[in-house]
């Protein structure tokens, strides 16, 4: 993990930094540019005026860790009143759930059976229920929880894998092997140098590899980066290779680097933006800081700025 990241996360969980952060009237609209909102009406809200613009979305309720199985039997419930929500709208939307949420600490089988309650839903409307990864302590649990249920499931199911770990080399050709969509992100969790690569440069590396098997011999591969080197390398090789949207699309996340979900979309590429909400949005905010340098600027302008 790099030293800008490992820094900004370790000041991130001050408790005192979180309390600032979610009570200063200065960081609300900051925090608003990475964060659809508190409330379910809020991001279905945002979700509609990007699809007015062309735009697919994800649409995650922000969250993990929960430790009673009322809190996983809430947010399964939730998720499902979403799905509803998202069919009976028309929108070309998805949703994104971390199995920690659906209470994976608390009991695998809990956790099987809320997945199982959201991919069930999922498959009656049309819909697919985006599986997402966690910290690397998850990592085995949550593809042995994919893995079972996508043998029932499917292409309503779509599995996250994290370039920057080691263990993903092997996780892409099991994904290749067994027909999963794949999400493919660079993985945002802080995680020690035993079991995932602890430079941008490897990281990337290990990124065009995994993302071009998966073009070329994979099911589908959600390409979720805002690296442009990678976005070039990327439609560079679909070329090469002959394959279009039927195999791929492009993932960016809200807020974060406008500019290029425009410029692929003008380009008619398929762009898919990733759209969180919920109360519990500190941590994701404070990961999207740690991820880019620019994105810490911006919001240290914003606070600086004379009023």
């Amino acid at each position: 993990m790099s030293l800008y990241r490992s820094l900004v996360l370790t000041v991130a969980r001050q408790p005192w930094v979180e309390r600032l952060v979610r009570k200063s009237p200065l960081m609300a609209p900051l925090v608003a540019r990475f964060v659809a909102g508190e409330s379910l009406e809020e991001a279905l809200a945002l979700a509609q005026a990007l699809a007015s613009r062309g735009f697919a979305t994800t649409l995650d309720l922000l969250g993990e860790d929960v430790t009673a199985p009322t809190e996983a039997a809430a947010v399964t419930e939730a998720y499902a009143e979403l799905l509803q929500t998202i069919a009976r709208c028309g929108l070309d939307a998805t949703i994104s759930v971390k199995p920690t949420h659906l209470g994976l600490r608390i009991d695998p089988t809990l956790a099987h059976l809320n997945l199982e309650r959201l991919a069930r839903l999922a498959q009656r409307l049309g819909g697919r229920v985006e599986v997402d990864m966690e910290d690397s302590s998850t990592t085995r649990p949550t593809l042995e929880l994919f893995a079972d249920l996508h043998q029932i499931y499917g292409d309503h199911l779509q599995i996250a894998l994290q370039a920057y770990l080691y263990r993903s080399e092997r996780d892409v050709e099991t994904a290749i092997e067994r027909g999963w969509r794949v999400r493919l992100v660079k993985g945002a969790y802080a995680e020690p140098s035993t079991v995932a690569y602890p430079t941008k440069a490897a990281v990337d590396a290990a990124y065009r590899r995994h993302l071009e098997a998966l073009l070329e011999y994979g099911q589908f591969v959600a390409i979720a980066t805002h690296d442009e080197a990678i976005l070039r390398v990327a439609r560079g090789f679909a070329r090469r290779i002959g394959v279009g949207p039927e195999k791929y699309e492009f993932q960016m996340l809200y807020g974060v680097r406008r500019d290029l979900q425009e410029e692929l979309q003008r380009a008619g590429e398929p762009v898919r933006i990733y759209v969180p909400f919920g109360q519990h949005w500190y941590p994701y905010f404070t990961r999207r800081l740690a991820e880019r340098p620019a994105n810490l600027l911006f919001v240290l302008r914003q606070v600086l700025r004379p009023a």
